[in-house]
């Protein structure tokens, strides 16, 4: 039996993940680009001319970008595994456990 919880948690983590690389992805792309084929770098903006920055800031920059993506996807799969290996929902003690078999009632009341 899986762990539910762990593989809520590791699709929520790999569809962050995918989210963020989605959404923010595209400022970061550009930077390869850039340092590969031109070899100068430049900051963009909507109202102003763009700005010469330092090319390995830049890369830095997309590093970190790239590695917190894949550190969330790559956690979320570490959830997923541990979900569909865990058996947390099997070690339940039997005082706790509830249902039909096992009513445990405390106001003393039948259940039919």
């Amino acid at each position: 039996m899986s762990d539910i919880r762990f593989v809520l948690i590791g699709v929520g983590l790999i569809f962050s993940g995918f989210l963020i690389l989605g959404i923010f992805g595209e400022n970061f792309q550009s930077s390869n680009i850039e340092t590969t084929e031109f070899g100068n770098c430049f900051e963009y903006s909507e109202d102003r001319e763009p700005i010469p920055i330092d090319c390995s800031a830049k890369m830095f920059d997309q590093s970190l970008f790239f590695g917190l993506v894949i550190g969330l996807i790559s956690a979320g799969i570490i959830a997923l595994i541990k979900g569909v290996k865990g058996d947390w929902d099997n070690k339940v003690k039997p005082e706790d456990m509830v249902g039909p078999s096992r009513d445990n009632r405390t106001d003393g009341s039948d259940s039919s």
